[in-house]
């Protein structure tokens, strides 16, 4: 069986074995490596390539983000591990295209589901996250927007992976795939997260 190859980038030693030890008592997982720096993790994403990056934001020759286009160019998903709770923060790091957001104080349980569910192309943010977002402002009129592409939205927006959103639809993932595209095109979005804060704020709105 192929193994899920998982990055970790963070400067805490500590926090590196304890995720390490979470990711090689699974056995679909292993650590494809661990990097304390952004230097280090550049020099290793040259030759290498993960799955799954679990990456903390204050690193100490930089912002984790700075990797973000690379892991995104390798088709790796990126799952932000932060102590970092503030709406600046968030969202700089939804508009940098993250697939999820945790919170260091966050258990094993939630990070493998995390992981779980980027991997099913489902964003991972916890609903407090999720709710900082949605108090924002987005302008992005869903007026660009088909019906059917609306419909992709709202199901995005209640956390659904492609392939469940597929087979409630009666569409191919594929399909799924090029109708979110689409409307993160439309949008100006990078991520689904955008596109799932924006469709909370208008169900907000609807109320």
């Amino acid at each position: 069986m192929t193994k899920i190859r998982v990055l970790i980038i963070d400067d805490h030693p500590l926090l590196r074995i304890g995720i390490r030890g979470l990711i090689e008592g699974q056995p679909d997982l292993e650590v494809a490596a661990d990097c304390a720096d952004v230097a280090s993790a550049r020099a290793w994403l040259e030759t290498q390539r993960a799955d799954v990056a679990i990456v903390d934001r204050s690193l100490p020759d930089g912002d984790g983000l700075e990797l973000l286009p690379t892991l995104k160019a390798q088709g790796t998903k990126t799952i932000i591990l932060t102590v970092e709770d503030d709406d600046v923060e968030i969202r700089a790091a939804v508009e940098a295209g993250v697939d999820g957001y945790l919170l260091k104080s966050s258990d094993s349980d939630q990070i493998l589901m995390a992981i779980s569910m980027v991997l099913k192309d489902s964003a991972a943010f916890p609903a407090h996250i999720l709710q900082k977002l949605s108090n924002g402002h987005v302008d992005a009129p869903l007026a660009r927007l088909s019906a059917r592409e609306i419909e992709i939205a709202e199901s995005v927006a209640a956390g659904l992976s492609n392939k469940v959103i597929g087979a409630r639809l009666h569409l191919s993932d594929n399909t799924v795939r090029n109708h979110l595209a689409n409307i993160m095109q439309k949008l100006g979005f990078n991520n689904r997260v955008q596109v799932a804060t924006l469709m909370l704020q208008h169900m907000r709105r609807k109320r």
